[in-house]
């Protein structure tokens, strides 16, 4: 009967989660730390009661509740909770733990309880996994009749950490770095274990290099422990695959070790290594099948990120190309281009851009002219002023460097900068006369300075302007030509 169980994609939208709590930072910490995961509809309540009569006018798939708050508390909650819905999921939250309430509160229908402060990253995995759960629970009871609910319950628990862990990579987005740190995270989550360590692995050398090691007495793991593990991670390369060790005299191992192999087109490139349960009891066979699973995705998580880089690159090589040809024939475009990365990294730095904007924002600086590779040399090159209908050609470049990037997907936000860098804040711009906030965001830096670098670099048509000159040009433009705030962040940094 077990063999109906298929794994399948439980959808986590519209769940509807009620966070009950007293203290209201406490409240939205939990909150914030839900939305987050940006699958559930959140309501909130600041006690028992309140949370009991919102329970009884909507459905909630899972109630997060603190124990001590006035009125009624989190365990008379729990006690009336199951008159008026039953299928509710609870999870107890409290800064006093005390054995005998953990117990109380899982005999009386609690699914979980935690101590307060909690890390994140534990909590969202124990809601993902009640929610997941009582979904799955459902379906099944509903699908079957005369089963063996314990053990229906133990295959959804599975399923559902397993989909935690799929869901977790899917989105994961950040350098490599990042992701070794989130894999042991995770590690240490997902089966409760208490040491955890990445290595990479040099095959050349034959060693073991530490990559990431959460461990209380780091130290020792490093001078001691990761010598008398060699061998154990040396067998894991030499079978290419992960092994689950059980021993009560091995201080190394006690009382188990899971050791895993991190691998990239079937090369084995590192080791993760788990040891010790918290509560001090060994690994499982599930344990191993999830650390096995972990790996592998975050095996595919970095593959896929350097495939992505590799083929990023080559494309931006070929249009950096692009604007080479561009300056063969105009001598200005590739420094002015280089010029004004620089600038417009600087203003997003000054107005507390990501990292990944302000890459965005570099690449599409660079680009920015290529356009011109389309405007014929006569108009180009031309060393006096241009007459309108010249000018009415050189405006054409930014929808043109629009167009040369349109087929590659990778460049979607760049091309929207490029193609409106020449738009001005009253909406006497071009191409499309966007006026002040329906400006992308981008190409309001880039425009501010794009327009500058122009200003003091001279031109065929005229000498370079002095940096106090143009400045006070910018000042004049404020709110006109330019956004005035990209203005000001600007200003403060020359």
């Amino acid at each position: 009967m077990m063999q109906n169980l298929q794994v399948e994609e439980i959808p986590r939208l519209n769940k509807r989660i009620l966070v009950v709590d007293d203290y209201p930072p406490t409240r939205q910490l939990i909150i914030d730390a839900l939305n987050q995961a940006g699958y559930y509809a959140i309501s909130e309540a600041e006690n028992g009661q309140e949370a009991l009569d919102k329970c009884s006018e909507n459905h909630f798939e899972l109630v997060i509740s603190d124990v001590m708050m006035p009125g009624m508390g989190g365990m008379e909650l729990l006690n009336r909770l199951r008159e008026v819905s039953s299928d509710t999921s609870i999870i107890i939250i409290t800064a006093h733990p005390a054995v005998e309430l953990a117990v109380s509160a899982m005999k009386r229908g609690a699914v979980d309880f935690l101590k307060k402060p909690f890390n994140i990253d534990d909590f969202l995995l124990k809601v993902h996994i009640h929610l997941d759960e009582n979904a799955r629970y459902k379906k099944e009871i509903k699908a079957q009749s005369g089963i063996n609910e314990i053990q229906i319950k133990d295959k959804i628990r599975e399923l559902s950490v397993h989909g935690y862990i799929y869901d977790s990579f899917e989105s994961i987005e950040g350098d490599n770095e990042y992701i070794f740190n989130k894999l042991v995270d995770l590690s240490l989550n997902v089966v409760d274990g208490e040491e955890c360590a990445l290595l990479l692995f040099d095959e050349e050398e034959g060693l073991f290099r530490p990559k990431v090691i959460k461990s209380h007495d780091r130290k020792t793991y490093e001078s001691k422990t990761i010598p008398a593990l060699k061998q154990i991670f040396q067998e894991v390369v030499t079978k290419r695959k992960a092994l689950m060790i059980h021993s009560s005299e091995h201080q190394e191992i006690a009382p188990s070790l899971i050791c895993a192999p991190l691998m990239l087109r079937n090369n084995i490139f590192g080791i993760l290594c788990i040891r010790k349960k918290i509560n001090r009891e060994s690994f499982t066979s599930k344990d191993l099948s999830y650390i096995i699973n972990l790996t592998k995705r975050a095996s595919l998580n970095i593959e896929n990120q350097m495939l992505y880089e590799s083929i990023y690159s080559n494309v931006l090589d070929t249009f950096r190309s692009l604007v080479a040809s561009v300056q063969v024939r105009d001598h200005y475009t590739e420094q002015h281009c280089l010029r004004v990365r620089d600038l417009s990294a600087k203003i997003a730095e000054e107005m507390q851009c990501g990292d990944k904007v302000i890459e965005s924002l570099k690449i599409a600086a660079i680009l920015h002219d290529v356009g011109k590779i389309a405007i014929p040399d006569h108009i180009l090159l031309k060393p006096g002023r241009l007459t309108a209908e010249e000018f009415a050609v050189i405006r054409t470049h930014s929808e043109a460097g629009e167009k040369i990037l349109r087929p590659i997907l990778l460049f979607e936000q760049e091309r929207r900068i490029i193609l409106h860098h020449h738009e001005r804040w009253d909406g006497k711009g071009y191409p499309a006369g966007l006026k002040g906030e329906e400006i992308p965001f981008l190409s309001r830096i880039l425009m501010v300075a794009d327009s500058f670098d122009a200003m003091t670099n001279t031109r065929p048509y005229r000498p370079a302007m002095n940096l106090d000159y143009a400045s006070e040009e910018l000042r004049k433009n404020r709110d006109l030509q330019f956004d005035g705030r990209v203005v000001d962040a600007f200003l403060k940094q020359i």
